[in-house]
């Protein structure tokens, strides 16, 4: 569709060329013209695939034929534009533009003006309108558009380096933190399990009932320190886990999902696991540490709050990604106090988690008054996370504002088009102009003086040179003139022959002819003139 208006524009510019220089009858074959306009119109629509070629041979025809000139100048502007080399683009505009003024001279005496100097003329008036200019315009059009690309490409660079740099700060302070939590409170704990087994030894044969207790209490130290290690790898580098339940092959496989699913159906929780799609075994080692991590927190708060609910872990994985919900509903009874409510840091941990992979996390109450945990992660998440940019709303360029081809918006693309309309509708005026003038300053037939009657002439010969009878001249000769040669049938006396060639004397000119109508004899003769006295020497 973009094609055939462009072709259709180009033709008509060209077809108003044609008629301009038409209309002011200088052209020698006007219509021989009009198939040089057709065959360049098919192959303007040949310029994206055989561009050089192309252009030459619309070059050539333009030197034949000017009105052919438009869809030329359009050819090299898109010609021009796209070719990125510049010693490249270069030669082929000169070499165009020498085919220009080669065929405009060649063609001359046959096709053009009439005579090789004003075809050298012509063809050096259509150059730089056809060629020229049109290719340094577009080769401006298109080193900008390659500028901007560039510079776009460098921001995105530089907008992903200061989005890693970021995310490696983060993960350097969440390791310092996770270091200096692991040294304090791991060994503050082990200081716990120390002593609970030293208590457990003492207590085995005084008291044995306080014995279980102490155990109970070395236990819990244990677990304690196990699920600080798996809390320390949500702080620590996003690229590993840490602690005793380290990533292996199968974290986040769905042998994996059951078995958490099993551990709290163990704990006296009714938990049902709904599965749809392959296994996660061959997706990458984030994506699995992903649901892993959203499965067993969202199932861990689910025991400390709403142990008596019922809960559905549901994941859906295909081809692009892979979701994840678990969802419990309204506990039986009410829930805890607002002091017994956790802070909300595992949910805020598994959203940026999620985002970080390019996925979407969501988690609020549901109106029954359950709890619902919504988390969505490509199957194959890129090496750039997918951010939103600050402070876009939607209505900037960046989401809500549709981009046309390379970047352009719509409006900023239609002003495009409308200068390139104008400034195409300005080269065919001056191409018009330019052949009109060579054309109008090209000597005729017709120009110059008249020649001069001479014997053997028509009747009708000699009065298209202007000789014509006039009464006064010949009533002057009437007594005066010469005889008339044998076989005169009549004569004529011309009012541009009769000269004054002394003071009362004035010579006339007398061309006679034969029954015939042929000029036999041209006469001049001299006769008296009369003149009036001034007014003052009248008596």
């Amino acid at each position: 569709m973009r094609t055939a208006a462009e072709t259709a524009g180009v033709v008509l510019a060209g077809l108003g060329v044609w008629g301009s220089v038409v209309s002011l009858g200088f052209l020698p074959h006007p219509y021989l013209q009009v198939p040089a306009l057709a065959a360049g119109a098919g192959l303007f629509t040949l310029r994206h695939r055989f561009p050089v070629a192309v252009l030459l041979v619309l070059a050539a025809l333009t030197g034949l034929a000017p009105c052919v000139g438009p869809v030329t100048a359009a050819t090299a502007y898109a010609v021009a534009r796209r070719t990125v080399r510049a010693r490249q683009r270069g030669r082929l505009l000169v070499a165009a533009a020498a085919l220009v003024v080669v065929c405009a001279t060649v063609s001359a005496p046959w096709l053009g003006p009439g005579s090789v100097p004003y075809g050298l003329a012509l063809g050096l008036i259509l150059t730089p309108t056809t060629v020229l200019v049109p290719g340094l315009v577009g080769t401006s059009y298109g080193q900008q558009r390659r500028l901007v690309r560039a510079l776009r490409e460098r921001g995105d660079a530089a907008e992903r380096a200061r989005r890693f740099a970021d995310s490696e700060a983060r993960t350097h302070e969440r390791s310092r933190i996770a270091a200096e939590m692991h040294d304090l409170v791991g060994h503050r704990l082990s200081l716990i399990s120390l002593h609970a087994g030293g208590l457990e030894l003492a207590l085995e044969r005084a008291d044995p009932e306080l014995r279980d207790e102490a155990v109970l209490v070395r236990r819990t130290t244990r677990d304690a320190m196990r699920e600080l290690r798996q809390a320390l790898g949500v702080l620590g580098p996003l690229g590993r886990d840490t602690g005793a339940e380290a990533l292996t092959d199968a974290t986040g496989t769905r042998a994996d999902i059951e078995a958490l699913v099993a551990e709290s159906r163990d704990g006296g929780i009714a938990v049902r696991l709904d599965w749809t799609g392959p296994d996660l075994d061959a997706r990458p080692a984030p994506v699995r540490r992903a649901v892993h991590r959203v499965v067993r927190e969202s199932l861990t708060n689910v025991h400390r709050y709403a142990s008596a609910a019922h809960v559905t872990v549901t994941v859906v994985h295909d081809d692009e990604t892979v979701r994840v919900t678990v969802r419990n509903g309204a506990p039986p009874a009410s829930p805890a106090s607002a002091g017994n409510m956790g802070t909300g840091r595992g949910l805020t941990g598994l959203r940026e988690r999620v985002e970080l992979l390019g996925g979407t996390f969501d988690a609020a109450a549901l109106p029954s008054g359950g709890f619902q945990v919504d988390a969505t992660v490509p199957a194959e998440p890129g090496d750039a996370p997918a951010l939103k940019r600050p402070g876009t709303d939607g209505t900037g360029p960046e989401e809500g504002e549709a981009v046309a081809e390379g970047g352009v918006a719509p409006e900023r693309r239609t002003a495009q088009a409308l200068t390139l309309v104008l400034g195409l509708g300005t080269l065919s005026v001056l191409m018009a102009l330019g052949t009109a003038f060579v054309y109008a300053t090209v000597p005729h037939r017709e120009a110059g003086p008249r020649p001069l009657p001479r014997v053997g002439m028509t009747y009708s010969e000699v009065t298209g040179a202007g000789v014509l009878d006039n009464k006064a001249v010949r009533a002057a000769a009437t007594g005066h003139e010469p005889p008339r040669p044998a076989g005169t049938a009549g004569c004529v006396y011309p009012f541009n022959g009769a000269t004054e060639a002394r003071p009362g004397a004035l010579t006339i000119a007398r061309y006679c002819f034969d029954a015939s109508e042929r000029l036999i004899s041209i006469d001049r003769f001299t006769v008296p003139s009369v003149r009036d006295a001034a007014p003052w020497e009248t008596p």
